[in-house]
C-alpha cells in the first residue's frame, strides 16, 4: 500500500513538473484547453494542466522580413526588379495562432504581393525619386491585411531599385542633357547681366573720358607682370580717329598739289 502511494505521489509531481512553464519577456503562451482557446498566459512562470492544457508560444518582438527582388512592370512600361525590408510585431497573439495557419508566411507572402503591386502603379521616376511614398503605400495595404491576424506593420523600407543596362544609359542621357540646358542658361543670364554692367560703364566713361585712360594705365600694368619681355601699348581711340582723318584730308589735297606743278 505504501508502495502505491509512492508511486502515485512521484506521478503528482511529475505531472507538476510537465505543466510547470516559463515564458522570457518577450514571450506569451497561447492556452488551448481541451482544444479550445483558454487565455494568454506569460511571462514567468505559470502551470498549465498536463494532457488538457497545450500552450503554442508566440515570439511578440518586432521581427525582419527580407523581401527578396520582384520583378514588376511600372506605370510607364520599364520591366524592374524591388527589393524591400518589412518589420513588424505581433500585437494580439490570440489573433496570430487562431486567425492563420502561418502568420510569418502569411506576412512575407502579403509583403511582396503588395510590393509588387504598388510598384506597378507608379512610374519610374515615382519609385526612383519618391521612395517614401511607395514605402508608406505599401506599409498601409500590408497593415491593413494583416490586421485581422493580430500583426501591426511598423515599417517598409524599398533597399534597391534594378533598372535595366538600356534603361540606364537612357537616363545618363538625359540627365546629361538637362545638366547641359542647365549651363547654357546660366551662360546666357551670365552674358546678359554683362552686358548691362557694360552699358553701365560706357555711359560713364563718356560722361567722364578720363576714366579711359586710367583703365588703359590698369590694363598696361596688369600685362607688364613679372618675366613679361613682351609690352603691349595701348594708343587712344581719339588718336586713331585723328590719324584716320589726316590721312583723307592729305589724299584730297594731293592731285591740287600736282596740278599745280
Amino acid at each position: 500500500m505504501e508502495t502505491v502511494l509512492v508511486i502515485l505521489a512521484a506521478l503528482v509531481i511529475a505531472s507538476g513538473g510537465v505543466g510547470l512553464k516559463i515564458d522570457r519577456e518577450y514571450e506569451r503562451g497561447v492556452i488551448f484547453r481541451l482544444g479550445r482557446f483558454k487565455g494568454i498566459k506569460g511571462p514567468g512562470m505559470y502551470w498549465i494542466i498536463p494532457l488538457i492544457e497545450q500552450k503554442a508560444q508566440v515570439d511578440i518582438r518586432t521581427k525582419t522580413v527580407d523581401i527578396a527582388p520582384q520583378e514588376a512592370v511600372t506605370a510607364d512600361s520599364v520591366t524592374i526588379k524591388v527589393n524591400a525590408v518589412l518589420f513588424y510585431r505581433v500585437i494580439d497573439p490570440n489573433k496570430a495562432i487562431n486567425r492563420v495557419e502561418n502568420y510569418q508566411m502569411a506576412v512575407y507572402q502579403a509583403s511582396m504581393t503588395t510590393l509588387r503591386n504598388v510598384v506597378g502603379q507608379n512610374i519610374l521616376d515615382d519609385i526612383l525619386q519618391k521612395r517614401d511614398k511607395i514605402n508608406f503605400k505599401v506599409q498601409e495595404i500590408v497593415d491593413e491585411i494583416t490586421e485581422p491576424w493580430g500583426i501591426d506593420i511598423e515599417r517598409v523600407e524599398i533597399k534597391d531599385v534594378e533598372i535595366p543596362s538600356v534603361m540606364q544609359r537612357a537616363m545618363a542621357k538625359e540627365a546629361e542633357a538637362v545638366r547641359e540646358k542647365r549651363a547654357r542658361l546660366i551662360k546666357a543670364s551670365a552674358e546678359d547681366e554683362a552686358s548691362i554692367k557694360l552699358a553701365e560703364a560706357s555711359e560713364r566713361i563718356m560722361k567722364s573720358p578720363a576714366a579711359l585712360e586710367l583703365r588703359r594705365l590698369q590694363m598696361l600694368t596688369e600685362i607688364g607682370a613679372e618675366n613679361n619681355t613682351t609690352t603691349l601699348v595701348m594708343m587712344p581711340s581719339d588718336l586713331i580717329t585723328l590719324a584716320k582723318h589726316w590721312n583723307e584730308n592729305l589724299e584730297k589735297n594731293q592731285p591740287d598739289n600736282k596740278s599745280s606743278l
